[in-house]
């Protein structure tokens, strides 16, 4: 063997070892995944609770001068706020606005677990969208929602306060919004809608996120009123370019004095 392909096939080997060793010191994406979605322990979820909960809410969700009670809040409410990332806030003077949720899902579902053994109160609502009446929903959304979270779901601002675009809300998120009504929306209970209206609710809001344009371009969905006057301004644009191009067309046609002698 020569000596330039015996340093190849060193080189090779000492590649392949390396590889190997590292693979044996780290876990695949699968077993990452697995582990990050492994339920934890019950001291675990106390030791989140207490460093990441409990000086805003109290060890036992009594509340503080920082936070509310949680005792009687029940597992939608903490369901809610998890997995929309509302919490926990950095800090109890941030807004609570939507963001990626801080703890992967099996997480979250022991937190819930343990925030509704403070006390009973309303439990994460089942909702199953098959049979959902996607008209009526939009209709019972329009007269109620549509004034604040806009015509479209995108959200809107609001004296003092901000309601928010609902592209990501899941349908049980949407079915814990109306029942519980967070931050300054108001509460629907079942003598406003019942649980049938909340699941035609939750199907309509999911067609939102990806509706049927069939009519044309969407315009990022801002409304009959924006979109109506992007119509306006860009048809008068328009016509005003075709009208100046026509008649500066005109002009060039007509003959200079000098020729019509």
């Amino acid at each position: 063997m020569r000596r330039g392909e015996a340093s190849i096939v060193a080189a090779g080997m000492v590649f392949a070892v390396a590889v190997f060793l590292l693979g044996r010191g780290t876990p695949s994406g699968a077993d990452t995944r697995a582990s990050a979605d492994a339920a934890p322990s019950p001291s675990k979820v106390q030791e989140i609770f207490r460093s990441d909960c409990a000086v805003c809410h109290g060890g036992r969700g009594e509340g503080t001068e920082r936070g509310p009670r949680l005792i009687g809040v029940g597992e939608a409410s903490a369901d809610y706020q998890l997995t929309t990332g509302r919490m926990p806030l950095p800090d109890p003077e941030a807004p609570s606005q939507r963001k990626e949720p801080a703890y992967p899902p099996a997480t979250v579902e022991a937190l819930v677990r343990l925030v509704g053994s403070f006390g009973p109160g309303p439990a994460v609502p089942e909702v199953d969208l098959r049979g959902a009446d996607v008209a009526a929903g939009g209709t019972l959304y329009r007269l109620n929602c549509a004034a604040c979270h806009q015509s479209a779901g995108e959200g809107g601002a609001l004296v003092q306060r901000e309601a928010p675009p609902l592209d990501h809300s899941t349908p049980v998120q949407v079915a814990e919004a109306v029942r519980l009504g967070p931050g300054q929306m108001p509460e629907f209970g079942p003598a406003a809608l019942n649980d049938d209206q909340v699941r035609d609710v939750a199907a309509y809001v999911q067609h939102l996120r990806d509706p049927n344009d069939a009519g044309g371009l969407p315009i990022w969905h801002l409304g009959p009123v924006p979109e109506g006057a992007v119509a306006i301004i860009v048809g008068l644009g328009l016509a005003v370019l075709a009208t100046t191009w026509i008649g500066s067309r005109e002009r060039r046609d007509v003959p200079e004095p000098s020729e019509q002698r």
